[in-house]
């Protein structure tokens, strides 16, 4: 039998605390998820004022993001009419996210889940999601 590492509980939450220390200094408000190395829900929080409209696609964000294993914003760039993923936010029934804030939680060279963020401009949740990330 294989083993595979994946995020832990506890894992996901220093992520999202530091998502949303980020999140803070900018002064927006965000939605943040982790999904573990199955691509499951691991948690999500949603900070006062933040968007509902942001919870699925944080959500869907880390989906996609460990989905590829790659960011969302990497994906957008190959999915764009005439890329090799064109198209590619109409599979998974519609889950799949091509736009910046999902990136890959990784242990050494290994995805363990992901992390998306949803709720400011493409750079506000890609700068919240990065930062998020590094605190794995």
């Amino acid at each position: 039998m294989r083993s595979i590492e994946t995020v832990t509980l506890d894992d996901a939450r220093r992520v999202v605390a530091a998502g949303e220390q980020e999140a803070a200094s900018q002064g927006q408000p965000m939605n943040i998820a982790v999904v573990d190395a199955g691509g499951v829900l691991v948690t999500h929080i949603r900070q006062d004022g933040a968007w509902i409209g942001s919870v699925d696609v944080a959500i869907n964000k880390a989906f996609s993001a460990r989905a590829f294993d790659v960011s969302t914003q990497g994906l957008s760039e190959n999915a764009q009419p005439g890329g090799q993923f064109y198209g590619i936010q109409d599979s998974n029934h519609g889950r799949i996210m091509i736009f910046a804030g999902g990136v890959p939680l990784m242990s050494g060279d290994a995805v363990v889940g992901a992390v998306g963020v949803s709720g400011g401009t493409g750079e506000q949740d890609q700068a919240v999601a990065t930062a998020a990330a590094a605190a794995l």
